[in-house]
């Protein structure tokens, strides 16, 4: 039996979404952006209409302006989104109980087994999409293939070109469909990988499958030979409802608001940071022994930044401990530029079923207290319990409290 793979992809999302709430706005141009008054204002997703007129989802807002001067722009709801997309994922379940969950708008279901219930893959695929209509209002397009990267390829380069918005992306079409694309198409190729690939004169996906495999291994290595692999098709990854639950590394970014130039403002962040890196490996967990921390300045046409790393003697999930090893990292390769973003990552997991005690750094008080302060702001909310320094000008998580990915709940 030949595998069967599900991508459901939810149209124009959140731009979709906010017409279903908002009728008076179903035949406007509509966009969902973030706020430009913090240097955030990015199109998140752009319904139908604003496409018309040539806005594109990531452009800034001022050029989606420019293009339509009569936009009607809406600020984010990522609460309502995510609250929406666990509904969809709910609709799925009624098919399959292989269901994973690839982001807000996308949903891997496994369907080999169920097949036999329906009269083919595309009748499921279309009940599937009318059950979506129904429940939400929203529009979803559903790529079929007999692997995740299929599918996934199938719904973003094909299905929204076909009537009903379905696609199959299988091993006897694969020739013909997908290997006279451009090969920045082939999912994993990056804007950086596209340019080495046309470097050497492979410029399709059908170029770089007939690419000799030892010659991709030679330059690329694993990556090379995992390219290789995907212009074929192959990928042995199962459709998992725990995807999100075993994790190499738990982190958060944070784009700041303004230029930050003072070591006594950035090491508020840093602090901030460092504690909701912790938090979130103590709710999943897990503790780490390697800190990683990446900074970005403030002008994007002249980049600069540092991105580095610190093993550490004993695995932790204790903030303290975090933000002690990024400010040591900060104070060594930090050289002074404004800064605009700020990232950091606990690596290595491992779970914190059991722990080596020391005798020289005695972490039981701090543990209680720490678990203490996550009861506290589970059930009151994540200001529930601030440091004073987050009250300060350069804090910023009061305001993070009020957001989810960096977007107004």
């Amino acid at each position: 039996m030949e595998r069967t793979v599900f991508l459901i992809d939810m149209q124009s999302f959140y731009a979709s979404f906010e017409k279903v709430y908002q009728m008076e706005l179903e035949d406007k141009p509509v966009v969902v952006a973030g706020d430009p008054k913090i240097r955030s204002g990015v199109i998140l997703a752009a319904c139908p209409v604003a496409k018309k007129w040539g806005v594109k989802t990531a452009e800034a807002l001022w050029e989606a302006e420019n293009k339509c001067p009569h936009l009607t722009v809406i600020k984010p709801r990522m609460q309502a989104y995510l609250d929406a997309s666990v509904e969809i994922a709910s609709v799925m379940e009624t098919f399959s109980d292989q269901v994973e969950p690839y982001s807000v708008d996308e949903i891997f279901v496994e369907m080999t087994h169920v097949l036999e219930n329906y009269d083919s893959a595309y009748t499921a695929a279309y009940l599937m999409k009318r059950r979506i209509k129904r429940m939400l209002g929203v529009n979803a397009r559903v790529g079929i293939g007999p692997t995740k990267v299929l599918a996934k390829m199938a719904c973003d380069h094909f299905a929204k070109k076909t009537p009903e918005e379905i696609f199959t992306l299988s091993f006897s079409n694969l020739k013909k469909q997908l290997w006279p694309r451009p090969i920045g198409d082939l999912f994993g190729v990056g804007s950086r990988m596209e340019h080495h690939l046309r470097s050497i004169g492979i410029r399709t996906i059908g170029q770089l499958a007939e690419f000799p495999l030892e010659q991709m291994k030679k330059r690329w290595g694993l990556n090379g030979e995992l390219l290789w692999h995907t212009a074929y098709g192959r990928d042995s990854s199962p459709v998992t409802v725990d995807t999100h639950i075993h994790r190499k590394g738990i982190g958060h970014h944070m784009t700041l608001p303004r230029d930050y130039y003072s070591w006594n403002d950035i090491k508020i962040v840093l602090l901030e940071l460092s504690e909701e890196v912790a938090r979130r490996a103590r709710a999943n967990g897990y503790m780490g022994s390697t800190v990683t921390i990446g900074a970005g300045g403030h002008d994007f046409d002249l980049p600069a930044g540092f991105h580095r790393q610190h093993k550490l003697m004993d695995y932790t999930n204790d903030g303290t401990v975090i933000y002690q090893t990024v400010c040591r990292l900060f104070n060594r390769h930090w050289d002074g530029f404004p800064l605009r973003s700020i990232g950091i990552t606990l690596d290595q997991l491992i779970p914190d079923a059991f722990r080596q005690l020391s005798l020289f750094h005695p972490v039981q008080d701090r543990e209680r207290l720490n678990h203490t302060v996550d009861h506290l702001k589970n059930r009151f909310g994540s200001d529930a319990v601030l440091r004073a320094s987050s009250l300060t000008s350069a804090g910023q998580a009061s305001l993070r409290a009020r957001k989810i990915g960096g977007h107004y709940k």
